[in-house]
């Protein structure tokens, strides 16, 4: 009996040692768990770094021609402004220039015309003159009225160049534009309320253009 015993101990050693060394072979034939790339993955893996720092240049040419295309713009808008600058500074310069120009054009026009009329009015005064030393011996009373009237009438025809007529006022119907009223009067008949029963003081008008209002009497 003790003897299947000690055989019994002996075979269970023998079975443990045979599965320990069993198990070391087994661990020692598995590989450890390590991640082991083939080379189609290694190829793939290459090909992504690639088209990753691929895109990553052309996000960056991209970018740089961005900025260059906006540079030019820059440059561009820049020179426009120095143009448009330059052409409103002329612009300006030339407009002043008419300015003064016109202006003394219109002095000298001024300073022309009113030596027109001085230039054409000497002949009247000539006239007078001659009439007061004709008239310091003159005796004939009708004789000095025609030399007034023809003095007079030298004188409204020479108005009448320049386009200065006289305004009509009396009998006509009382106008602010061209008439002034000094005064009023109850009118003798009903037709004649609102109407220029008077003229104290003639007007003119060069062309439409009122130079001096009819004074006048208003009946009421």
């Amino acid at each position: 009996m003790p003897e299947e015993i000690l055989n019994e101990n002996n075979s269970c050693q023998e079975n443990q040692e045979l599965n320990s060394q069993t198990g070391d072979n087994v661990s020692a034939s598995e590989p450890e768990n390590e991640t082991v790339s083939t080379p189609a993955e290694e190829s793939e893996e290459k090909e992504e770094k690639k088209s990753f720092f691929g895109k990553k240049n052309k996000k960056e040419d991209a970018l740089k021609k961005q900025v260059e295309e906006l540079t030019a713009q820059k440059e561009t808008l820049e020179n426009q402004k120095k143009e448009l600058n330059d052409k409103f500074l002329l612009l300006y310069s030339e407009f002043d220039n008419y300015k003064k120009r016109t202006n003394k054009e219109k002095l000298e026009l001024i300073s022309t015309a009113s030596e027109k009329v001085i230039v054409n009015l000497l002949p009247v005064i000539d006239d007078f003159e001659r009439a007061i030393k004709a008239n310091e011996k003159l005796e004939d009373v009708q004789v000095i009225k025609d030399g007034f009237n023809l003095i007079y009438n030298k004188l409204m025809n020479l108005l009448k160049h320049f386009d200065v007529e006289e305004i009509e006022a009396k009998g006509a119907e009382f106008n602010t534009d061209f008439h002034e009223a000094v005064t009023h009067f109850p009118a003798q008949k009903e037709e004649d309320k609102g109407k220029v029963i008077d003229v104290t003081e003639k007007g003119y008008k060069i062309k439409d253009k009122v130079i001096r209002y009819s004074k006048v009497v208003v009946a009421q």
